[in-house]
């Protein structure tokens, strides 16, 4: 695979769009279920990789860090519930995965983080406030997990931004 990513991925500032995705497979989630809080959204290539196992295990393990800060994390991948209830089961993800399967990757082409020529999502974050705006956007090359300081960082400036306003207020 080729390690040029896209450069369509929406930047900070620009409404988040909206989706509906299942979790598992009777339960949707959508973006205005998340509204109120920030909000992560963690696109990845596939369940099973390497790296996007590394990844979610690392988000799984500072999920405390994130919600300190208030906020939601969910993963988002091409591959189907039952592929990631067996993955979230075997890594023991305490958040939730959902499918952007069917329209396969409709809400990764709608965030422009989906890769045409292999059917995948990029490995892409957003960080957006819970009046649904995106305040951070990141897209690393596939085969490098991006960590989470960038996740850390621009969820504290959304909490010192939310406090500076409170304090005018």
């Amino acid at each position: 695979m080729s390690e040029q990513h896209s450069a369509k991925a929406l930047p900070p500032g620009t409404a988040a769009p909206a989706f509906s995705l299942p979790a598992t497979p009777d339960q949707t989630v959508t973006l205005e279920d998340l509204r109120g809080k920030p909000l992560i959204l963690a696109f990845y290539p596939a369940d099973w990789s390497p790296v996007c196992g590394d990844q979610m295990a690392l988000y799984n393990a500072i999920l405390p860090e994130f919600h300190r800060t208030g906020a939601q994390l969910v993963g988002i991948s091409v591959d189907g519930v039952w592929c990631h209830a067996a993955f979230a089961e075997q890594r023991k993800l305490h958040f939730p995965l959902l499918a952007d399967f069917e329209p396969k990757g409709a809400v990764a082409r709608s965030y422009g983080v989906y890769r045409e020529k292999e059917g995948i999502c990029e490995r892409a974050l957003f960080v957006i406030d819970g009046e649904g705006v995106i305040r951070w956007s990141y897209v690393s090359p596939l085969g490098i997990n991006p960590g989470a300081d960038g996740i850390l960082a621009a969820l504290d400036k959304l909490a010192a931004t939310a406090s500076a306003e409170g304090a005018l207020s």
